[in-house]
């Protein structure tokens, strides 16, 4: 986390060179814009062979007549969706909008606020560790384009304009008997929190009704609850601990770390280095060969020392495709215990936990245990990505 900030904070000097660059290409392209103009305004004097004159010469906007560095100051106020808005007006502006610089401070400026990304979305790491005169006007990143596919609004809007099949899909799925989806739920933000999430899950039914409870235990991991989503559709989550609720409360009592009983390490040989890696217990792996799909509960509290090395280790181990199917998908809470705590963004989440390396579909959504704000939407994406799945 400190070094990404550090890294969209550094390279003062380096953004000063790309301003300076991009300052160049608009006074270039303004130039060419005014000479033709005068072009315009010479033919427009000529007399015309019907009517004895020409077109009236096309105005410059007071806008457009203001220095460059102005003109760039001005459009750093506006939203993306006003300076596209703003590109639509004319030659001049279709061009000057899409500044890579422009919309890289927009990206930099926004995405700390977005509250979900996809491994369709996700920003590449490079709109963080590299200055902008980095590259050459030849090689730049399409920050414009990134801006568009990542911004939670585009993604809606774009998911809205769908045909509208689905739905039917959906109801006719619902007249055949099925089985409900199975996930398994799992991670340290179940555990270290002050506010409990499944507890809130468990107690809040004008959010989400509690739909069965379980029928059979298991032995020191936890149960599996049904749950109803908008009044028809049903889940089922199997919530998965570290160890007992015993050792649970006595380790937050002395403030010690617990030790992670779902997971056994085996050492192994990659290359010429001895590598550890993380295998399911039994119990564990006779849940991941049922579950239709995995919710990992992350702690994104900012405050607080993060493994997530180990963390992605533990995700590895519990999605690995000989367990299952290799597309299931994998949805992130990223979660923090209430509002007001300082929390990790949703888009830097997914690159500490190295989620664009998963071959499968995942969704990282911003959430909060004491109200349970965000939950539903996760649930509503791994719900369409298992019927997804499940219509191929």
């Amino acid at each position: 986390m400190v070094a990404e900030r550090g890294g969209m904070a550094a390279g003062g000097a380096a953004e000063r060179g790309g301003l300076e660059a991009m300052l160049g290409r608009l006074r270039g392209l303004r130039e060419r814009w005014a000479w033709g103009s005068r072009e315009r305004g010479a033919a427009a004097a000529e007399p015309g062979p019907a009517d004895g004159g020409g077109e009236e010469a096309e105005e410059v906007s007071a806008l457009q007549a203001l220095p460059i560095d102005v003109q760039l100051y001005i459009m750093s106020f506006l939203s993306p969706q006003d300076l596209c808005r703003l590109g639509c007006t004319s030659c001049y502006w279709r061009v000057a909008v899409q500044d890579p610089l422009l919309w890289r401070n927009f990206l930099l400026r926004d995405l700390p606020f977005w509250t979900s990304v996809d491994w369709k979305s996700l920003p590449a790491a490079e709109v963080f560790n590299k200055a902008f005169s980095e590259v050459s006007d030849e090689a730049l990143y399409d920050y414009m384009a990134a801006y568009k596919k990542s911004c939670p609004q585009t993604r809606r809007s774009l998911k809205s304009s769908r045909p509208r099949y689905g739905a039917v899909t959906s109801f006719l799925q619902s007249l055949v008997t099925q089985s409900e989806p199975r996930f398994a739920m799992f991670g340290p933000g179940l555990e270290e929190l002050d506010d409990s999430l499944v507890r809130k899950m468990m107690t809040c039914p004008e959010i989400l009704l509690v739909a069965g409870l379980p029928q059979r235990q298991i032995h020191g991991i936890g149960s599996g609850v049904s749950f109803q989503l908008n009044s028809n559709q049903k889940f089922n989550i199997v919530t998965l601990y570290s160890t007992t609720s015993v050792e649970r409360k006595r380790a937050r009592e002395e403030q010690a770390a617990v030790v992670n009983k779902m997971f056994y390490q085996e050492n192994s040989i990659v290359g010429n280095q001895q590598a550890v890696q993380y295998n399911v217990i039994a119990q564990v792996k006779k849940v991941c060969e049922v579950a239709d799909g995995f919710i990992y509960v992350a702690n994104a509290e900012a405050h607080k020392k993060h493994d997530r090395e180990e963390e992605l280790a533990h995700i590895l181990a519990m999605i690995d495709p000989a367990l299952g199917p290799p597309n299931r998908p994998l949805l992130v809470l990223s979660c923090v215990s209430h509002f007001g705590v300082e929390r990790i963004p949703c888009v830097f989440m997914a690159h500490q936990l190295q989620l664009n390396l998963l071959p499968r579909p995942w969704m990282v959504q911003d959430t909060v245990a004491a109200t349970l704000s965000g939950l539903l939407s996760g649930i509503q994406w791994l719900l369409e990505e298992v019927d997804c799945k499940n219509a191929q």
